[in-house]
């Protein structure tokens, strides 16, 4: 499977080092330098790669997006910040009928913490001398906080009907690859829940894992769907699914 790698950054070099492991071969590599208006995907450009894995910025995401979609490679989308434009990447996928997999962190620990979280809120929600709060720490160089899988958690805990407001912190220090800490906090009882990635292997792999998913596929689908946690039983997401 061919693959173009947009942003070439730590997570950009990971998946690049680890893709002969999944039976990937990396076809090309835009970063700013030689896309810096989206000319690197013009008409006719990348017609043998199979899907694009895209670790840039979120403004790049916005301009790139489009141009993936008209040249029909499916995409997996590991940037974040660009939520405002989530609806109309979504129709753009829909014209396109192309795949798309995206998600604000690939580890596989992440989605099944969020699903875990998820019924921990429904659980501690019902006691009304509860509170909630989340705390989330990454590396001094991440741009966004709180960070987007910090916003997917505490969305999952609201629609799971956790009634009350949840508090929301975020660290930016050295070099931490990422902590989320989730605490429900009582009269005298404290109850919390942690996922923390010792490095930022966890998150190239399930890239990986989840382009070699989305490969041949269309629709607008998550990690949720990769794992099969999609179910009814599984967390509530806001799913606008494109030609599903």
């Amino acid at each position: 499977m061919k693959l173009l790698l947009l942003g070439y950054g730590r997570m950009g070099k990971l998946v690049e080092a680890l893709a002969p492991e999944y039976g990937c071969e990396v076809a090309g590599v835009l970063d700013s330098r030689v896309n810096r208006q989206g000319e690197a995907l013009g008409p006719g450009a990348w017609s043998d790669v199979d899907v694009a894995i895209d670790f840039s910025t979120a403004a790049s995401t916005e301009q790139n997006f489009p141009r993936l979609a008209a040249l029909g490679i499916n995409t997996v989308i590991g940037t974040t910040g660009w939520d405002d434009a989530a609806a109309r990447l979504q129709h753009v996928a829909a014209d396109a009928n192309i795949g798309v997999l995206a998600a604000p962190n690939f580890s596989t620990g992440v989605v099944l913490f969020e699903a875990i979280v998820a019924r921990a809120a429904a659980l501690v929600g019902a006691q009304r001398d509860f509170g909630a709060w989340l705390h989330e720490a990454h590396h001094a160089t991440k741009k966004d906080a709180p960070s987007g899988t910090a916003l997917l958690l505490k969305k999952a805990m609201e629609q799971a009907g956790f009634p009350r407001p949840i508090d929301v912190a975020a660290t930016r220090a050295g070099f931490i690859p990422g902590t989320h800490t989730i605490g429900f906090d009582g009269p005298a009882e404290t109850i919390t829940l942690t996922h923390a990635a010792r490095d930022r292997t966890a998150f190239a792999r399930g890239a990986l894992t989840a382009a070699r998913w989305v490969q041949g596929k269309r629709g607008w689908f998550t990690m949720q769907d990769v794992l099969g946690l999609s179910g009814p039983e599984g967390p509530h997401y806001d799913r606008r699914s494109a030609g599903r």
